[in-house]
């Protein structure tokens, strides 16, 4: 490509709006333009980047036995209440009617259209198993798009669906999954963790993992143990908690001498942080008690003061579609007090308590009465009708749940990819069944394996800047050499530059030419902004048959070289870097 013709429309300042890195260098290099809040157009230098991906994606779920399809974006409201998911994607389904009255939404992910394709083309096991994936557009009406390509409303995603006769047959497909995953994220240059998750609105029977790359500026959390491997993401991370049996077992353990439970007088302390003060307690003996509507009807969860709770894990143990915290008024009604003041004696509401604030020996809690507490409390005690889990957020510093050696570590993350063992969640309602060797019926055993092509992008440059612009991989730079010709009047170098070009091209190595009439230091700018991996200089020096080379990224400085050496130092230099993946 030559620059003079190339739209590439550079920026010279950061947008005002763009809060992530990777957002910010993706406007300000031309590779992508906002349309509206959480759409985006790529132009194409992001086109090509896309496009990279998508043939690294495209290569290793081939070569995992994955056959390519292309689903409709535009589905039947009625298959999605058929799979009971209608009302548990909420506002984030985008939903519309046609001239008829006839209801649809925009695909925000496929299990159910390819389910009822599989329904109605494989009756028996001997079509079975099969893999089948896509690489598309998909659609989510995110409360708040933000950070760019890392939460938009539209969005490029590629998704795999597994058809399995017996669960041996999908624990094979789902290795094979994972294992094609960790390629095409090495090929990336991408630093990542595969965690433990939570299946969330997916759902599914089996085991389930979240692809991180590890990013500062990512909006998970990913708890990983400083000795082990173990790995999982917030919401399904678990600490080595005192582990109590049940209810009757904590009751057991009542000291008989505890002194009894007290209310006493705590005037606008209302907060833990209040109560520390207040009190001169540490949080860690203090519970507190937060009022949940679960699908509309009120819960109380128990955790202890220093931690947090982890509300996915309430909303499954409930089995919840919808979860939130009560206001003030709800709050009132339920308690008899302001908030700040709720305790669990007394409640006539289902109440969880977490193993850590079940297991102490005597607490302070809400009284049910506004700025009143109790004192002395023990859990088993005055409070014995509990169900008893694990409800909170892991903490830094923890004992390792896997080992006995280490301890969690919490770092940042950025979800790039998810693998999930369905079972027969959906295969069961939208009746995808096959016929066994032995003449029975049976629905069939799926699995789904996702990755967010167009948020790689940004993960991507996440990782791999510096204060100049990008610094792509080789393996999905938009051009992997940028030739610069110092001065576009200079024959000599326009020669050598056309030649380089010419030679790059034939090797097949896309080149970016600059042609522009600018000075130097706007084409450097640029160049670095673009992050090409190889960049040539061809200057005066040409009259002795050099040019000046530079790896972006790399610490060494610019070096003077022949110009008959470039197209063999390209191609050892390309090949090291496409070579060369994460471990």
């Amino acid at each position: 490509m030559r620059q003079k013709q190339a739209f590439i429309p550079t920026l010279r300042e950061i947008p005002a709006d763009a809060e992530a890195v990777s957002h910010q260098l993706l406007l300000k290099g031309g590779f992508i333009r906002q349309l509206s809040a959480g759409v985006y157009s790529f132009l194409p230098l992001g086109r090509r980047v896309l496009r990279n991906v998508e043939a690294i994606v495209r290569e290793e779920m081939e070569a995992a036995g994955a056959q390519e399809v292309l689903l409709p974006a535009l589905q039947p409201a009625d298959l999605w209440r058929q799979s009971g998911r209608y009302e548990v994607y909420g506002p984030e389904l985008i939903r519309l009617e046609d001239r008829n009255g006839r209801e649809f939404a925009l695909g925000p992910t496929h299990e159910e259209v390819i389910t009822q394709l599989i329904a109605q083309e494989i009756s028996s096991y001997r079509k079975l198993p099969v893999t089948l994936f896509q690489i598309q557009t998909k659609f989510r009406d995110e409360r708040r798009p933000r950070f760019g390509l890392l939460r938009g409303r539209e969005f490029v995603m590629k998704d795999a669906y597994s058809f399995a006769a017996d669960w041996e047959s999908l624990d094979a497909t789902y290795r094979a999954m994972y294992d094609a995953y960790h390629r095409i994220f090495e090929r990336c240059g991408l630093q990542f963790r595969a965690v433990e998750a939570d299946a969330g609105a997916i759902g599914g029977e089996g085991g389930t993992h979240e692809f991180m790359a590890i990013a500062a500026s990512g909006e998970d959390d990913v708890v990983t143990c400083s000795h082990c491997s173990y790995a999982a993401n917030m919401e399904k991370a678990v600490g080595r908690n005192v582990v109590i049996a049940s209810a009757e077992t904590l009751i057991a353990s009542v000291d008989a001498a505890a002194p009894q439970a007290e209310k006493f007088h705590t005037p606008g302390l209302r907060t833990i942080d209040e109560l520390v003060s207040g009190l001169g307690l540490s949080s860690s003996e203090l519970i507190k008690t937060l009022i949940y509507m679960a699908d509309g009807s009120p819960v109380a969860v128990l955790a202890r003061g220093d931690h947090e709770v982890n509300e996915t894990k309430v909303k499954n143990t409930l089995q919840a579609v919808q979860l939130e915290l009560a206001d003030s008024d709800a709050v009132r009604s339920i308690t008899g007090a302001a908030s700040g003041f709720a305790g669990p004696v007394g409640l006539d509401i289902p109440v969880l308590a977490d193993f850590e604030a079940a297991a102490l020996g005597q607490a302070v809690a809400g009284a049910n009465e506004t700025d009143y507490h109790m004192r002395n409390i023990v859990p088993g005690r005055d409070f014995p009708q509990v169900r008893l889990g694990d409800y909170r957020n892991v903490q830094e510093n923890e004992p390792c749940p896997n080992c006995s050696e280490g301890s969690l570590r919490i770092i940042r993350g950025i979800e790039i990819g998810h693998v999930f063992k369905l079972g027969t969640k959906y295969s069961e309602k939208l009746g995808a069944d096959f016929v066994d060797a032995s003449g029975e019926s049976n629905p069939i055993i799926m699995g789904c394996y996702g990755i967010g092509v167009s948020r790689l992008l940004s993960a991507v440059i996440e990782q791999h800047y510096d204060e100049n612009g990008m610094i792509w991989p080789a393996s999905l730079a938009p051009h992997k050499v940028h030739i610069i010709p110092v001065s576009h009047q200079d024959t000599a170098q326009m020669a050598a530059a056309e030649m380089l070009y010419d030679q790059m091209q034939a090797a097949g190595f896309e080149p970016l030419l600059d042609d522009r009439e600018e000075r130097l230091g706007v084409k450097l700018k640029d160049s670095d902004l673009i992050g090409a991996p190889i960049r040539v200089v061809i200057g005066k020096g040409i009259s002795e048959g050099l040019v000046e080379w530079k790896q972006r990224g790399s610490s060494e400085d610019v070096v003077r070289i022949p110009l008959a050496e470039v197209p063999s130092k390209v191609l050892q230099t390309l090949a090291v870097k496409s070579t060369s993946g994460m471990t």
